[in-house]
């Protein structure tokens, strides 16, 4: 069986300035993110022909970073430890030890979007079927974070298995390395479907039903892999918390690629 590294959660230090892998993959996703906005927008006529430019792919990189990083503390607060947090109030504010939630960084997207459509005067659907190929390169870089940290190990598994993983701060017994699991799936895999999927003119808001459709599907899968958090409807092994999130996402995708495809462009 594979032993998990145990990676020393600080990269390099700068003086008393000590700087975390976590950290380090949320820049790198906030920078693959301006990186595919401006081949997006360089490569694709319909982008440019409707107003879209590096500055304004700048603007959006900021009303983003807010959005995830206020939406997902915030998520992880109120959905997974409300309880813990309650009981140590200054630890909201200790991001770099990891504890972001995606369906409250997603949420808080949502809203950032929204207040940047209302500067801007785009429509909000415009935005988000604009962003939505260029959201999961970052989620895989996250969970690449959360497998350096050792944090949201998977489900004990065959220790037959080949890739089979003993968490050393867990417990000696195999387990599935699921954060590798959701790299893959919720950022690999998604991302190549989004990026082929908004290639052709679609639709308004049939992207953005795509990326519901895609990422709520890809996590309630992988939730069988990962062992399930504590949320606010209690433990469960048969529906976990990711999965209760999840289902909504899938519901209005599918109802927003309906809506796009009978109203047309």
């Amino acid at each position: 069986m594979l032993i998990h590294p145990q990676f020393d959660p600080i990269a390099f230090s700068l003086g008393p300035l000590a700087v975390r892998w976590y950290g380090l993959m949320y820049l790198l996703a906030f920078f693959q993110f301006w990186w595919l906005g401006k081949l997006r927008i360089q490569t694709h006529p319909q982008l440019s022909q409707a107003g879209w430019t590096v500055q304004q792919l700048d603007d959006l990189l900021f009303y983003g970073v807010l959005g995830v990083i206020l939406g997902g503390r915030l998520g992880q607060v109120l959905f997974y430890e409300p309880g813990y947090y309650l009981a140590h109030p200054f630890e909201i504010l200790a991001v770099w030890k990891g504890g972001m939630s995606f369906h409250g960084g997603f949420l808080g997207v949502l809203v950032a979007m929204g207040l940047y459509a209302r500067k801007t005067r785009r429509t909000w659907l415009d935005i988000t079927d604009f962003i939505a190929p260029l959201v999961p390169l970052g989620l895989a870089s996250g969970r690449i974070g959360n497998f350096i940290n050792g944090e949201l190990w998977g489900r004990v598994c065959d220790p037959a298995l080949p890739w089979a993983m003993v968490f050393p701060q867990v417990d000696n017994l195999p387990r599935h390395p699921s954060q590798l699991y959701q790299a893959g799936l919720e950022g690999v895999l998604l991302f190549i479907i989004l990026w082929f999927f908004s290639r052709a003119a679609r639709a308004r808001g049939a992207v953005s039903g795509m990326f519901l459709i895609g990422y709520g599907s890809l996590r309630f899968i992988a939730e069988f892999f990962r062992t399930p958090d504590d949320g606010i409807f209690g433990l469960s092994e048969v529906i976990s918390m990711g999965q209760w999130l999840s289902l909504p996402m899938i519901l209005i995708g599918v109802a927003m690629l309906v809506w796009s495809s009978r109203r047309g462009n």
